[in-house]
């Protein structure tokens, strides 16, 4: 099944040429996070604990997703250098400089919702905003191969009108995912490192066949560009945490990871479900939680403590170790994803299925689509934790 990891069209050392950007967003991302953790200080922007959903020890520095920001654009920078004289320069350029005005947009919108603490349908709706960015620069689906198998056409107009609807759903559904995951010190940043890694291995694999001129490198400076900004972040913030990412922070990175699941759309429709699939724990965790409040009769976008690592906490697995276990999950979702790209797609779908289907007993067997009370399932336990829930 592996015997085709490697394709003939380029080695795998034409990626190597790109580990000036990995190691540039990690220690741009540290020194911005550094300097981000004093402003905020000195500004006063921190997160102050509320005994019910924070349960943090005191006051703790917000402003960590503008560090990663700057450790992401100093990574794409530095790709655009490396590409410079390419022959797919010029798309290359529209798509990375794009990216990172979404990026850019998506982190304003969030530390808006930091400092103002906005309402939902307008944090929805700047959320919006960044996706307009990807349509703008032509990051789009090819829904053309996801179609004609199917036996359908498609017009430009009804193309369209789906690309914007998709670009739109991809992006709001993995921006508060991943704000709902960023729950435990280390965690949301942690599980972003795991599929930015695994989506990494997916863009070497299409790299070395000559997937796409253009796209093929876009994919690799964004994969390593978010890891470096990620992993330059997360030594403040692994537990206990010195300073959190905030909105500003969950919103920008799932910004870029909607971004480079649309990128993995460009072609083979198995590439997207792959990716898709890398991005499982967040997923896990945000259906779990919406059908949760949906059985329990509990308000969509009111903050609660029962969030999956929530509960696993509230049955005493300490916080580190909760943390360690999300990540083997995060692991393990992505080892699935990179399976499964390795075969057809018809037999994908099935061990796709078979995946929800599982996941989805396991959910409802463990209890964890229970509530109990206002603020969660079972009984919050303060002193034997310091998450900082933040939806």
């Amino acid at each position: 099944m592996f015997d085709s990891l490697i394709g003939r069209e380029r080695p795998v050392g034409w990626v190597l040429q790109f580990w000036p950007v990995a190691a540039t967003a990690f220690v741009s991302s540290l020194a911005a996070t550094a300097l981000c953790k004093k402003t905020a200080i000195r500004l006063g922007l921190v997160d102050r604990p509320d005994n019910v959903i924070k349960t943090h020890n005191g006051p703790v520095a917000y402003l960590g997703g503008v560090g990663m920001l700057v450790g992401l654009a100093i990574g794409i920078l530095v790709g655009l250098v490396v590409l410079r004289g390419d022959a797919s320069f010029s798309q290359e350029l529209r798509w990375l400089l794009g990216i990172l005005a979404g990026a850019a947009v998506a982190c304003s919108v969030g530390l808006a919702d930091d400092i103002l603490d906005l309402r939902p349908w307008q944090k929805m709706l700047g959320q919006l905003l960044p996706a307009a960015v990807l349509l703008g620069v032509g990051i789009t689906p090819n829904l053309q191969q996801v179609a004609k198998p199917l036996g359908l056409a498609l017009s430009g107009e009804v193309e369209a009108v789906l690309d914007a609807l998709i670009v739109a759903f991809f992006v709001l559904g993995a921006t508060n995912s991943l704000n709902l995951l960023d729950g435990l010190d280390g965690l949301c940043a942690g599980a972003t490192a795991i599929s930015a890694a695994a989506m990494l291995v997916l863009a070497t694999h299409l790299a070395t066949w000559g997937f796409s001129d253009s796209g093929d490198p876009v994919r690799i400076v964004i994969c390593l560009a978010l890891a470096g900004g990620v992993c330059g972040f997360l030594p403040f913030n692994r537990h206990p945490a010195r300073i959190f990412m905030g909105d500003a922070g969950s919103t920008l990175l799932g910004f870029v990871v909607a971004a480079m699941m649309i990128l993995f759309a460009e072609k083979a429709p198995r590439w997207w479900l792959a990716s898709i699939t890398v991005f499982g724990l967040p997923i896990l965790d945000t259906a779990t939680t919406v059908v949760r409040r949906l059985l329990n009769r509990h308000p969509l976008f009111v903050s609660d403590r029962g969030h999956i690592y929530d509960q696993m906490i509230d049955r005493g697995i300490p916080l580190r170790r909760t943390v360690v276990i999300c990540y083997v999950l995060a692991g393990l979702y992505a080892a699935i994803g990179l399976t499964m790209s390795q075969i057809r797609t018809r037999y994908a779908a099935i061990v796709y299925l078979l995946v929800f289907v599982t996941s989805t007993m396991i959910v409802w067997r463990k209890g964890y689509l229970r509530m109990e009370g206002l603020h969660g399932a079972g009984r919050v336990k303060p002193s034997a934790t310091k998450p900082h829930g933040r939806e």
